[in-house]
């Protein structure tokens, strides 16, 4: 450890209204909340892990996609990264249990959330700054994945459990095998999940090439001819879209009159396809798009390993001023190994002999993050007032090695103490948090020579290429706060106004980032000299509920200062306007446009693109209105849900890669132990977008689910479950996605899932 004593969380709950879901939900405890109450005052969503557990096996991302102020940037079915409320990256904190989840999944939009989605208690989603208590920097919000790996309660029975999924769109299955019990007074957990999923279907036409989607701009009218142009290459699926994982957990745990303690391990391995793998250099013949030619005929492929180790606990120390202790400790060792293979193709090999050759020697990227992480949180409540004060530490080192490395190795370490108060005024009920992190980055960054071949310095045949090595340190202190107050207006309806402060220190990739990034096309360069985000947002909340009918509306404004954003260079992408208007030229000049890039700057096809800081608004809303009637001897719930962000920088351009407006329709019917759900998502067309970014078509999205349970003579129980997802097999696409138009979301999906319990 170096030099403090490690990071977590502080502050909780600002927006007093009660736990709200697109589902109706039963009175659940906020576990991963500083308040030891079944109600927490926060504007979010707690998913019970029946909705995982019973449905298709996914992305975390895809999984929550369809809850208000929650989207997806895709790239491919195995990774999903979240975005809430317009917000993602660093500004949205991925959670195990309280604690955050240390993958690599910052360091790459083609880099999944490795998290373990078998037999999870809940999901809990929390939307905007108020989740500063979890995290630093989390202007978006967090998202906790619950189990009882670490179980805080004993089990009463043994309890095993075992599955099997069938999909359809990818060929794919998934087994699964959970055992829980008490064993001499000690809680065991065990978990496994074998997933093995193939490439998946697409609707006929979703696939949209480069060269393609320029010519259609130019030009609608030849839509109809590219369409045929292209069907012989419409393969049906995604080529490099699939994805397997094995996921292992075991946990023990201790629960005495003093509190408890434990500890767990978890184990992902996983390999995935890349479906899109961009490239520095022009091919042969000066194709600038030779790059999917080239590409389409090796295997480009990730493979994960993670390992974390938890110990978790609770001392009751019933003193003058100390109530409780929780205290926690988690050690995180995770790799991704980016690899090229040849696939063996007999035709036309003469001629791509030393295209091949020229593969064979691609040598694999290692992206490592290793972390420590421990912190405590101190109960120092009294009759009046709810008071807890965390202290955490964390120390990670992130790094790349290899062909495609695109940042040297760096540290960060951060140091966190934080208050929450949450006391009841009488008219109004208060909530107030701070936090203060004292934050340590070091890095480095290689001052690349012109004409280089991009090797990076961590000892490949290209690092004695590269020029001087500027060493840095950022050494600064950032301070959050938080605060809401609350009122009930009458017995159905609530009010909560919320403001919020947050400052957000530049993450390792947005400050040493220097390489081209083939997973987005670019060659991307961050800045040291980057000063902090600071977000200021204000919401407020209502929420009605009579029993049959409810209501909520949130309205928010997040400004943020010095908002950090990829940017693409001018140079490399033509204005729209002026391309539809020279389109004659631009094709006779792009020969020597590409020979000139090459030689100015050295990247080939990529685009060039630097992180940089402009102040930026987003605002927003998500309403959701839905009534409940008796139909038969079953319920059935209706429910509407719209959510809109907007987002643009203070010179009037809009921030590159907003999803569009969502409405998002609801049919729940439940009897006994049937269940049956229809969820219709429509996603409105994104015509606000951002520089180099084209619009992105609307699309609904038609899931449906439905489960029944056998009663096993009270000695267990048998769940069945029957889904189909995408059921008008839409061409859609994700407007965050830097793959939207080579790698849309999978067609039509059916599938089978078991679930034995006894």
């Amino acid at each position: 450890m170096k030099k403090f004593l490690n990071a977590i969380i502080v502050l909780i709950a600002f927006h007093s209204i009660n736990i709200t879901s697109q589902d109706e939900v039963e009175e659940i405890v906020v576990t991963s909340a500083f308040i030891d109450t079944s109600e927490i005052n926060n504007p979010l969503y707690i998913i019970d892990g029946t909705e995982f557990s019973d449905g298709a096996t996914t992305s975390l991302g895809d999984a929550i996609d369809e809850y208000l102020g929650v989207s997806i940037a895709d790239y491919g079915s195995a990774v999903g990264q979240p975005i809430i409320r317009g917000m993602s990256g660093p500004r949205v904190k991925i959670l195990k249990n309280g604690v955050v989840n240390r993958d690599v999944s910052g360091l790459g939009v083609d880099h999944l959330n490795d998290v373990d989605l078998n037999d999870i208690s809940q999901v809990e989603i929390v939307k905007g700054p108020s989740s500063l208590l979890y995290a630093n920097g989390t202007i978006g919000g967090i998202i906790n994945v619950v189990d009882d790996l670490i179980s805080t309660k004993n089990f009463e029975i043994p309890e095993v459990s075992v599955g099997y999924e069938s999909q359809s769109v990818n060929d794919g299955n998934s087994e699964f095998v959970n055992l829980k019990g008490n064993v001499g007074g000690f809680n065991v957990n065990f978990g496994y999940k074998n997933t093995d999923f193939g490439n998946y279907d697409v609707p006929s036409g979703a696939v949209i090439h480069s060269e393609e989607e320029h010519h259609d701009e130019d030009d609608h009218d030849e839509e109809e001819h590219h369409e045929d142009e292209h069907s012989e290459e419409d393969l049906g699926y995604i080529n490099n879209s699939d994805f397997a994982v094995e996921a292992t957990k075991f946990g023990v745990s201790k629960v005495t009159d003093w509190g408890y303690i434990g500890f767990g391990i978890d184990n992902l391995e996983s390999v995935y396809g890349i479906p899109f793998h961009g490239d520095e250099h022009e091919d042969e013949h000066g194709d600038e798009h030779g790059d999917e030619e080239e590409h389409g005929e090796e295997r480009i492929f990730s493979t994960t390993d993670s390992e974390t180790f938890s110990i978790r606990g609770s001392y009751n120390v019933n003193g003058n001023l100390v109530n409780k202790v929780d205290f926690t400790y988690r050690d995180s060792d995770y790799s991704l190994t980016e690899a090229h293979a040849e696939e063996e193709h007999h035709e036309e090999e003469e001629e791509h002999e030393e295209e091949e050759e020229d593969h064979e020697e691609h040598a694999p990227t290692v992206f490592m993050n290793e972390a420590v992480e421990y912190g405590a949180t101190f109960d120092i409540s009294n009759d009046s007032s709810t008071q807890k004060v965390v202290v955490n530490f964390v120390d990670e080192d992130n790094s790349i090695v290899g062909e495609e490395a695109f940042m040297n190795p760096a540290n960060s370490e951060e140091f966190t103490i934080g208050y929450y108060l949450s006391r009841d005024l009488g008219m109004f009920d208060l909530d107030l948090g701070f936090r203060l992190d004292q934050i340590e980055r070091s890095g480095s960054v290689s001052e690349e020579e012109h004409g280089d071949d991009h090797g990076d310095d961590h000892g490949d045949e290209h690092g004695d290429e590269h020029g001087d090595i500027d060493y840095y340190n950022i050494d600064d202190t950032t301070s959050s706060f938080a605060i809401a107050l609350g009122r009930d207006l009458s017995d159905n309806l609530g009010v909560s106004l919320g403001y919020a402060s947050v400052e957000r220190l530049p993450s390792s990739i947005e400050l040493f980032m220097n390489g081209p990034h083939m997973a987005t096309g670019r060659f991307e360069v961050g800045d040291p000299n980057l000063n902090s985000e600071t977000s200021n947002n204000f919401d407020i909340t209502f929420n009605f509920d009579n029993g049959d009918f409810y209501a909520i509306a949130s309205f928010y404004i997040t400004d943020v200062d010095n908002y950090i954003a990829l940017i693409d260079e001018e140079d490399d992408h033509m204005d729209e306007d002026e391309h539809h208007e020279d389109e004659d030229e631009h094709h006779e000049g792009e020969d020597e446009h590409h020979e000139d890039e090459d030689d100015d700057h050295g990247h080939g096809n990529l685009i060039h693109a630097n992180y940089m800081q402009e102040d930026a608004e987003f605002d927003g809303y998500e309403i959701e209105f839905g009534k409940s009637f008796d139909l038969g001897s079953g319920e059935l719930a209706l429910s509407f849900g719209r959510d809109v962000v907007n987002a643009e920088f203070s010179d009037g351009h809009y921030v590159p890669r907003i999803n569009p407006a969502r409405n998002i329709y609801s049919l729940v019917y439940t009897q006994d132990d049937l269940l049956f759900k229809l969820m219709l998502k429509d996603v409105e067309k994104q015509n606000d977008f951002g520089d180099g970014e084209t619009a992105t078509d609307s699309y609904q999205m038609l899931n449906t689910r439905l489960t029944k349970t056998f009663d096993g003579m009270g000695k267990g129980e048998l769940k069945v479950s029957l889904f189909a997802n995408n059921l008008l097999d839409e061409v859609a696409r994700n407007h965050s996605s830097f793959v939207k138009n080579e790698v849309p979301l999978p067609g039509r999906n059916y599938g089978l899932k078991f679930n034995l319990t006894f």
